[in-house]
């Protein structure tokens, strides 16, 4: 490998530049920085999915899925439609969706349209858009970086409907008549 060397006062301009060697670079499938870009998967407006959809890459629909999707980034482009469960890090839903979403972040543009609950670590949603179901947020165990959990909330513990009267007896303070009320007691009205 060669590196470019350039002049660097005007006497030196005129002169032809020189190749001098330079560190060698590995460009094996081994090594990190040379791997190749991830394309998203698209399924175009005219096509239509029958069954669950399964990938860690990126996935575009504009067409119709009637399945379960579990991918890495999931956008659900204007045309776009999904009736199942969906799973993924990231969502983007300007399309239609009936069925749950979980994902670390989702997002409502304003042409979504969603029907069911929506489990996320952040959600945002644009003017316009529809959602109908609830919106459970991911609670982490602490210390833990696996995949999140929704929160479940136990109830409240409700009120006994009857509750059972209560019988106390007080001692009237030393010294005072065995006839008199106690201090702090009521006084009975004549």
């Amino acid at each position: 490998m060669f590196t470019k060397t350039t002049a660097k006062t005007p006497d030196q301009a005129a002169a032809p530049m020189k190749l001098e060697p330079g560190p060698p670079t590995d460009t094996s499938a081994a090594s990190p920085t040379a791997r190749k870009p991830k394309v998203a998967t698209l399924i175009a407006e005219h096509m239509t999915v029958e069954g669950g959809v399964v990938g860690e890459g990126e996935l575009h629909i504009d067409g119709v899925v009637r399945g379960d999707l579990r991918v890495g980034r999931l956008t659900i482009g204007d045309t776009g439609h999904v009736e199942g469960s969906i799973v993924a890090e990231s969502v983007e839903i300007r399309g239609r969706v009936v069925g749950t979403v979980t994902a670390k972040s989702v997002r409502l543009h304003g042409s979504a349209y969603v029907d069911g609950d929506v489990t996320h670590e952040q959600l945002a949603m644009e003017i316009g858009a529809f959602f109908q179901g609830r919106s459970l947020k991911f609670q982490r165990p602490a210390g833990s970086t696996t995949t999140a959990q929704p929160a479940v909330q136990s109830p409240a513990p409700s009120p006994s409907p009857s509750i059972a009267p209560t019988t106390s007896s007080v001692t009237p303070p030393p010294g005072a008549p065995k006839d008199a009320p106690p201090s702090g007691a009521a006084k009975p009205l004549n």
